[in-house]
């Protein structure tokens, strides 16, 4: 059995090939369910809200012997002050936080008083905060606005790059794939959305960014040439790009969530739900999200798009025509063709099909 060293020296050379390109449209439809799925699920689930997002009054009890959910919402309750059910969550080893509809200053002060004396502290460990309706509709809209100023720089920033539209389209959904499935995640567990939940998002985005980035930099430099000759068509030098940057986005996702993962369960296990999960959790689901979307579905967006035009259609019926009147001798020997041969599922080339360095004499 090949080590993981082994197996990417294997998928660099040739000798070890993955057909992700060929079985695109596999790839692509299930990333359209996903995304249907994921908005389905806020859409019938909704998202666990913070307070910023939607106003109300909350109070944080600290120094606290029990911290059952239960207890805190029976004590609530019991005052009828409040309407509804308060939210009550977990934070660290010895707090509590009770979030409850918008109080005015009077029913905040007998709310506090009463939590205090439920939980057996002095009235000065009970602080009290309140957010108005306005304040959270203004960061619900400020947020929309990060994604979608984050969006329309990164298409432009993209297309000026890569002058090519059909990569910054193809990095876009990858995009819109990770932020579906991470709401999905969200909302099936209601894991509070909080402001720091958006800066996950956003970093997220990022990163999957930049993953895609190294794999259409890889891309743009072997189909530089791809139209001056007939052996290889686009989609064969695109799969063989992403087999060759497939280890670096693993190496490079693998390191990223080691830490990201111990945010989480240190959040979650050891200082309480209510403490970092809501970022750590975005995170750790988007890394995830974003390595899978650069490999399996940015990639095969590209090809999808390119072959829409009829420069590449034309040269792929090239190819096709060459294949089936190429000589023995030329099947042989592809590497005179190509400066650097793609790499078709399940054939293994040898030294002779890759490319050769230049000696230089000092």
């Amino acid at each position: 059995m090949m080590s993981f060293a082994q197996w990417g020296n294997a998928l660099y050379s040739g000798e070890k090939s993955y057909a992700v390109v060929p079985n695109r449209k596999t790839f692509v439809g299930l990333a359209a369910a996903v995304l249907v799925i994921g908005f389905a699920l806020v859409a019938i689930m909704g998202l666990n809200r913070s307070i910023e997002f939607t106003g109300g009054s909350q109070f944080d009890v600290a120094h606290v012997s029990d911290q059952s959910e239960s207890f805190a919402s029976r004590t609530v309750a019991d005052t009828g002050l409040v309407e509804g059910a308060a939210k009550v969550t977990r934070v660290g080893t010895d707090s509590v936080r009770i979030q409850t509809t918008s109080l005015d200053s009077a029913t905040t002060a007998q709310v506090r008083d009463a939590l205090a004396s439920a939980y057996g502290v002095d009235p000065s460990s009970v602080q009290s905060s309140s957010i108005g309706p306005s304040w959270g509709s203004s960061v619900t809209t400020k947020a929309a606005q990060s994604l979608v100023i984050f969006m329309a720089l990164v298409a432009l920033l993209m297309t000026v790059y890569f002058r090519s539209w059909r990569m910054a389209a193809s990095a876009l959904l990858a995009l819109v794939h990770d932020i579906a499935v991470t709401v999905g995640v969200f909302a099936i567990l209601q894991v509070e959305v909080s402001p720091a939940t958006v800066i996950g998002f956003l970093t997220i985005l990022g990163y999957s960014l930049y993953d895609t980035v190294v794999v259409f930099d890889k891309v743009r430099e072997l189909t530089a040439d791809v139209y001056d000759q007939k052996h290889y068509t686009f989609a064969e030098y695109v799969n063989l790009a992403v087999n060759q940057t497939m280890v670096r986005s693993i190496n490079t996702s693998v390191v990223a969530l080691l830490p990201v993962g111990a945010i989480l369960i240190i959040g979650s296990v050891a200082l309480g739900p209510g403490t970092l999960v809501d970022i750590s959790l975005a995170l750790f689901i988007g890394m995830i999200a974003g390595t899978y979307s650069s490999i399996f579905i940015a990639s095969p967006l590209l090809v999808t798009f390119q072959e829409l035009s009829n420069t590449t259609r034309e040269h792929d019926a090239a190819v096709a025509y060459e294949r089936e009147h190429r000589h023995a001798t030329d099947e042989a020997s592809p590497a005179k063709a190509v400066k650097v041969a793609p790499i078709k599922p399940g054939k293994r080339l040898g030294n002779e099909n890759q490319p050769q360095r230049k000696k230089t004499h000092r």
